[in-house]
């Protein structure tokens, strides 16, 4: 059953000087606020590992690499025309679209979009394999995005390496400033791998690798799954009621030895940030959706979470989803998830949850307050009352739930 929530209980009021505009000089310097079923203290990030359970836990982070997702292309005319890469349409496939060597197809947000009313635009990127012309043609609108058509002349490059060149790193439009030469590196987390985000994941940015090698060597199982990042993640909430919000869809990859060692592990589970705890979900949904004799080959649409039978176990679920994923003789599952986790929301696979603090009336803080239920307020609260950085660059959090 879909749950009705009022947005206006999801609201605070967050001063702009407590937004972080840069991160810290270290990563793992940042603040840590441990809410532990009900109580509240805090901490440096860097000591993480002291506040969780003695036996060990398992780990999950998502390992997507955030694109340099804006190419600023110029008219004829001298006026600059900012192509946005959202996701791929032709292929489809996100990985195999950076490597195209001839033309890949987009959908994409146009800045300045009404001075290109026709004709391609064209930009010269400098490559180590020499200067690479590539053009842009609008094929159509899509909504509030279009459809962009990328050609280029040399099939030595790759679209990776023409963004990789040419493009900018797309930072979050909250921190109201230009990408600068630190945000190449800071706005990545340090075991990213799999290219495709538009936004980082940003829980991870306070790991290190000292940090992750000290929690592998303490007997901790240390997970990684992909969920690529669509900039829907900083649309509000804009609706009365949060139930008529269309929840944006997202591209998920999680290999089968990672599924077994989510399922069948004995320690607690970890989710290092939102779009963990998202992947984790859709995991178990989608082994539910293959249990009620449903096809998966279309991903999950929003509701699926509340609308399938919801009393499978989590092994049940996971166990289905190898079989499927056996029988289709593949070692890594490619899906999409559009489901929207908020207050009512019983989780399946995720017991603690790494996270930054996130905006009001967000789809993110309707995620915490169905983690933590209504002790959102006191750990937001807190945050505010003790100097805690926000957004994407601010300080983290534990959140230990008083029950799952």
């Amino acid at each position: 059953m879909i749950p009705h929530i009022d947005t206006a209980l999801y609201d605070y009021e967050l001063p702009e000087e407590r937004i972080a505009r840069y991160p810290l000089a270290q990563r793992d310097g940042s603040k840590l606020l441990v809410y532990n079923q009900g109580e509240i203290g805090e901490a440096r990030f860097a000591d993480i590992e002291s506040f969780l359970p003695k036996g060990g836990v398992t780990m999950v982070f998502n390992n997507t690499k955030v694109i340099r997702a804006r190419l600023m292309f110029h008219k004829e005319t001298g006026a600059q025309i900012e192509i946005f890469c959202l996701e791929p349409l032709v292929p489809a496939e996100v990985q195999q679209a950076f490597v195209e060597r001839r033309s890949t197809t987009w959908k994409c947000i146009i800045g300045n979009s009404k001075k290109w009313k026709e004709g391609e635009l064209r930009l010269v990127v400098a490559t180590p394999k020499g200067d690479v012309v590539m053009r842009a043609e609008r094929v159509k609108v899509l909504g509030n995005a279009s459809e962009i058509c990328f050609r280029w002349d040399n099939e030595e490059v790759t679209f990776a390496e023409l963004i990789e060149n040419a493009g900018v790193m797309p930072i979050p439009p909250y921190l109201n400033r230009e990408t600068e030469n630190i945000d190449n590196t800071r706005y990545q987390t340090v075991y990213s791998e799999h290219k495709g985000s538009v936004a980082a994941p940003t829980a991870g940015l306070h790991f290190t690798d000292d940090i992750l090698a000290h929690l592998k060597a303490h007997g901790n199982d240390l997970v990684n799954l992909t969920l690529h990042v669509g900039a829907g993640t900083f649309k509000p909430v804009q609706t009365k009621d949060v139930e008529q919000h269309v929840m944006h869809a997202e591209h998920v990859v999680v290999e089968a030895d990672a599924i077994r060692r989510i399922g069948w592990g004995k320690k607690p589970l970890v989710a290092v940030g939102t779009t963990s705890v998202r992947t984790l979900e859709s995991i178990y949904w989608l082994g539910v959706k293959l249990l009620a004799g449903k096809s998966i080959d279309d991903g999950l649409s929003q509701w699926d979470a509340y609308e399938l039978p919801q009393d499978y176990s989590s092994q049940d679920a996971l166990s289905a989803l190898l079989d499927w994923m056996e029988k289709n003789n593949t070692t890594e599952l490619h899906s999409v998830t559009q489901i929207m986790i908020m207050p009512g929301y019983k989780f399946r696979i995720v017991d603690m949850l790494v996270t930054n603090f996130h905006q009001p009336h967000s789809t993110l803080l309707l995620l915490i307050g169905a983690f933590i239920g209504l002790d959102w307020h006191k750990v937001y609260d807190y945050a505010l009352a003790n100097d805690f950085r926000f957004l994407s660059y601010g300080d983290s959090s534990l959140l230990i739930p008083k029950c799952k």
